[in-house]
């Protein structure tokens, strides 16, 4: 597949967000035969080790490959975030991850940002992650990793983006910041694939629904990372790639907008005001 990418991350991926035990291995493993090569983990996602016996068998040159991991908020304290990461990089059979992120802000937590950020920057000297970023930021949250983080970039700002959450002001913010986005959820939990404009844009363009959607992203210039489990929507999904929408295309899209009503991962505990 291709291995274009904005700035330094990957335009395309596989997601392995609920994936676990077999299941996992088995998606990862016809990932890689469709030809994808970055894979987005987290520790949260009880899911490492698995993905890495995958990688371990299939043969493919670690060069070849960009592995994303996150960090959860139990191990953000300065004196657990390294040694987390050696165990999620021992877990996943390499050196190094290519990229690390902070999973979610915890505004209310325990540890506060100046510590787990730089904690995590630890790790980047340490040689353990190559770049390192954060997931589910609001704009107050990259304005302050920005201000702790000094001249360390900020490889990507992970966050739930689809047509029906746009995040409009988020991605205005990061745009102009020099921000990357990555979209998670870019279908919707598959709600694009019922949705009548995405149908009829799919339709004019032989596609499907959800090749439109993450058409739509990257139009825009997000990376995404869907998941599937099936070896067939996998390898469609990869179409996305080089499917053209048209501005009309793009304009009957962002109309399909339900702002915060349409968010599907909000964690109470975890989230942070959003914008």
């Amino acid at each position: 597949m291709s291995t274009d990418k904005f700035g330094s991350v990957p335009k395309f991926g596989l997601g392995t967000f609920r994936l676990k035990d077999q299941v996992v291995m088995d998606s990862v493993r016809a990932a890689l035969d469709a030809g994808y090569r970055a894979i987005d983990t987290a520790q949260g996602y009880g899911n490492e080790a698995e993905i890495g016996e995958v990688l371990a068998e299939s043969g493919i040159h670690r060069d070849e490959l960009f592995l994303t991991t996150k960090i959860k908020p139990d191990n953000y304290s300065r004196s657990s975030l390294v040694a987390s990461l050696q165990d999620s990089v021992e877990k996943l059979g390499v050196e190094s991850v290519d990229l690390t992120l902070i999973h979610w802000p915890v505004p209310n937590g325990p540890v506060k940002p100046e510590e787990y950020l730089k904690a995590l920057a630890d790790g980047l000297d340490q040689g353990l992650t190559r770049q390192i970023g954060v997931s589910n930021f609001n704009i107050e949250g990259l304005k302050q990793a920005r201000a702790i983080l000094g001249d360390v970039p900020i490889a990507t700002n992970q966050v739930e983006i689809h047509p029906y959450l746009q995040n409009r002001r988020l991605a205005e913010f990061a745009r102009g910041e020099g921000i990357h986005l990555t979209s998670y959820m870019t279908l919707a939990v598959g709600k694009v694939m019922d949705d009548p404009v995405m149908q009829d844009i799919a339709r004019a363009h032989r596609a499907t629904p959800a090749q439109v959607a993450l058409a739509w992203a990257l139009a825009q210039e997000y990376s995404v990372i869907p998941s599937s489990t099936k070896r067939k929507n996998l390898q469609s999904n990869l179409g996305a790639l080089t499917l053209r929408l048209t501005d009309e295309d793009m304009t009957r899209i962002a109309g399909l907008e339900q702002g915060e009503s349409a968010r599907l991962a909000n964690p109470e505990s975890a989230r942070p005001v959003w914008d």
